[in-house]
């Protein structure tokens, strides 16, 4: 799609500068002052800072103990300090912040390498190198978000660099040119995308830095055509793995680092070709992966998630209003304005892309949280590319995951139930830990929540789901109507052999304004254990589980049921769910079990 663009290119593609240069006095002043308070504060708390050490043996801890996210917070905590001092220069405009500036981008240039431990390989599957190589630098998703930054503070800062001295400029485009835009145009690495092999938001997320960087740069106009026709190549690739209806595979959480990065990639393109790529914005497949957000939200900070992704998520920022505007979705900008509104942090202060904290800074207000959510946003849907149904009422919202296990950032959990009940949590999906060496390895699915007995799911005498492509749903069947919406499939091809699974037939109603059913009937050699997840402490009787103040469930053909109580430890988790999370296991007692829950 993307690539027979490539013809039509200008002979001069222009620059583009994000958003607003610092001497455009005019236009930063529109901040408003409650906000400018906010960045200039972090900005001077930042100059009283010291830089963090990043050590040799930092970059070697995860080869040597799998643990990554002590080097990344030192790797990020520098990015994060260079962001607030660019902006607090951008928002006051008088030079106090340049000489710490110049600082933070000569100990980022004389970093031995800009990717991350976790992904210093040349291949996808390839060994982790204890350190990185700085002949043959490795293009990540961080080494492409680092040039992005460099790129962005020159692009903005240029003039007020260049008085102190030209030097600071052309080390930062000797780095880039060196680090990025050689490698990105010298070899092929797997994200950039070949045949049919699949692709995920590392493709869309670092094709849209690399068009960021050399944009924001003073790159030469042959660099530049080639990095078009090499990107437009890997968004098709990108583009390929996603179905007609813009459903994201890896999670609510990679939206923003998928659809979102795509709609940043676009928005560079149209400014530096006009009227050539506008086109593409009213393709009803982009538009689909632009409100797949909106339709994935349920209540506040709660998503409907699997695969990687947390329950909760950060709110919208200026990025999903402007995809919404940019596709022609009033019901995308309308949530994501409200979204934004309700966000305590209107500068990121966790961000890292400088470019989006710019546009966050001076798009302008958003229309407030003061309208109910559009109706769009609130409907039944089903994406047929992931198997993912979502039925909501007044009351209940309700999502089954169909598929396959062999999607990215999979979880094992075809057929797995989230239910929320008033906005409150009530059948949940765990999410994932903290990431380490062994979560992308070939250990994953010994990590618990990635197994399909840590899911609203079945487990046949201690046979879980497998991973991989052909195992998955099948006979998929689904129906909304004004008084019941429902899904009927059939989730036994999720499962492995030894579990003797003939057949588990698994139907989920949401009858409107009442309740809602799960009828689970299976067919195999081994007795079945269903087992349900809650973060709520339940109270057992042997024919009904009551979950504190929020609901009952009534179960009709179950043994004595079990409970397990789950302390929560990770970080990551805590994010989203209290200290202790629960595994309720109903044993069924002959082949059919019904949960009515209300």
């Amino acid at each position: 799609m993307f690539s027979e663009i490539s013809g039509e290119l200008p002979d001069v593609l222009g620059d583009f500068t994000p958003r607003a240069v610092c001497s455009d006095r005019a236009r930063w002043s529109t901040v408003p002052q409650a906000v400018r308070d906010l960045v200039i504060q972090e900005a001077e708390e930042t100059l009283a800072r010291a830089w963090p050490l990043i050590a040799a043996s930092d970059y070697q801890e995860f080869t040597a103990t799998g643990n990554r996210s002590r080097f990344e917070e030192l790797y990020f905590t520098r990015r994060r300090m260079l962001n607030n001092l660019v902006l607090g220069e951008l928002i006051e405009g008088k030079a106090r912040f340049l000489p710490k500036i110049v600082d933070g981008i000569f100990l980022i240039a004389e970093e031995s390498g800009w990717q991350l431990p976790a992904h210093n390989a040349y291949e996808r599957s390839g060994a982790r190198l204890p350190l990185p190589d700085n002949s043959q630098p490795v293009v990540d998703l961080f080494a492409a978000e680092t040039a992005a930054l460099l790129a962005t503070i020159v692009a903005l800062l240029r003039d007020e660099l260049d008085g102190i001295s030209p030097e600071i400029t052309a080390r930062v485009e000797r780095e880039i040119d060196i680090r990025i835009l050689s490698p990105y145009l010298g070899r092929h690495f797997w994200w950039m995308g070949r045949g049919e092999e699949r692709m995920n938001n590392w493709t869309a997320w670092i094709s849209q830095n690399v068009l960021l960087t050399v944009f924001s740069l003073k790159t030469d106009q042959l660099t530049r055509h080639a990095v078009v026709k090499k990107a437009l190549g890997s968004l098709d690739a990108f583009l390929k793995d996603y179905a007609e209806d813009g459903a994201c595979e890896e999670g609510v959480l990679y939206y923003r680092h998928a659809a979102l990065c795509l709609h940043g990639a676009l928005t560079i393109l149209d400014g530096v070709a006009p009227g050539l790529f506008g086109r593409f914005w009213q393709q009803p497949k982009i538009r689909n992966m632009a409100e797949y957000i909106a339709h994935m939200h349920v209540a506040g900070r709660y998503y409907f998630n699997f695969a990687d992704s947390s329950a909760v998520v950060e709110p919208c920022s200026a990025r999903e209003y402007l995809f919404g505007q940019a596709v022609g979705s009033e019901m995308l900008a309308e949530f994501a304005a409200a979204d934004r509104a309700t966000s305590g942090n209107p500068h990121l202060p966790g961000e890292w892309n400088l470019w989006y904290r710019v546009q966050e800074l001076l798009v302008g207000p958003t229309p407030s949280a003061a309208a109910p959510p559009h109706p769009a946003s609130r409907r039944d849907i089903f994406y047929p590319g992931i198997g993912l149904f979502i039925a909501r009422d007044g009351q209940f919202s309700l999502a089954v995951k169909g598929g396959n296990n062999g999607e990215g950032h999979n979880h094992n959990d075809v057929g797995s139930v989230t239910l929320y009940k008033n906005g409150r949590p009530f059948l949940i999906d765990v999410g994932v830990e903290t990431y380490t060496a062994k979560t992308f390895s070939a250990r994953r699915y010994e990590i618990w929540t990635m197994q399909s007995a840590f899911h609203n799911l079945p487990t046949f005498e201690g046979v879980m789901q497998s991973a991989g492509e052909t195992f998955g749903a099948r006979d998929v069947e689904v129906e909304f109507g004004e008084e019941r919406a429902r899904i009927s499939l059939d989730i036994s091809g999720a499962y492995p052999p030894e579990a003797q699974l003939h057949s588990y037939r698994r139907v989920v109603s949401l009858l409107r304004g009442r309740h809602v059913e799960i009828v689970d009937t299976y067919d195999g050699g081994k007795p079945a254990v269903l087992s349900l997840m809650t973060c709520l402490a339940p109270t057992v009787s042997p024919d009904r589980i009551d979950l504190a103040d929020l609901g009952s469930i009534f179960v009709d053909g179950a043994g004595e049921i079990e409970i397990d109580e789950i302390v929560v430890e990770d970080a990551r988790l805590r994010s989203a769910w209290p200290e202790k999370i629960y595994r309720l296991r109903l044993p069924f007692a002959g082949r059919l079990l019904r949960l009515q829950i209300v």
